[in-house]
């Protein structure tokens, strides 16, 4: 069974900073391309974040600078420290395999509120 359990979620000021976690299990995550995705309230799921095996990065054009992704394959936990936190980043955090998505479906996400 392929699990993933996000955590570190909050209510921050703007301008503040979060870390978020996700532990995953059930796959192969050393090889895999891990990513963070982005709700929010009323609209469609971003990617927002990506690294791969190797630790080469990716992000949006709206967290450049600000959000760092990271992982550490012997723990299979990926990380995003989130600083600068700005309202527009409310909203509901998930980790996962960008590749997989489709069947593997999504965790309970952690929640991030950033208040002006």
């Amino acid at each position: 069974q392929v699990t993933r359990v996000e955590s570190g979620g909050g209510l921050v000021q703007a301008g503040g900073s979060l870390r978020l976690s996700c532990a995953a299990s059930g796959i192969i995550f050393s090889i895999n391309t891990m990513g963070w995705y982005h709700q929010a309230p009323g609209k469609q799921r971003e990617l927002v974040a990506t690294i791969t095996r190797d630790g080469i990065t990716n992000y949006v054009d709206s967290v450049k600078g600000r959000f760092t992704i990271s992982r550490d394959n012997v723990k299979n936990t990926v990380y995003l420290q989130m600083t600068s936190l700005k309202p527009e980043d409310t909203g509901v955090y998930y980790c996962n395999v960008p590749s997989l998505t489709a069947t593997m479906g999504w965790g309970q996400g952690t929640q991030v509120t950033v208040s002006s």
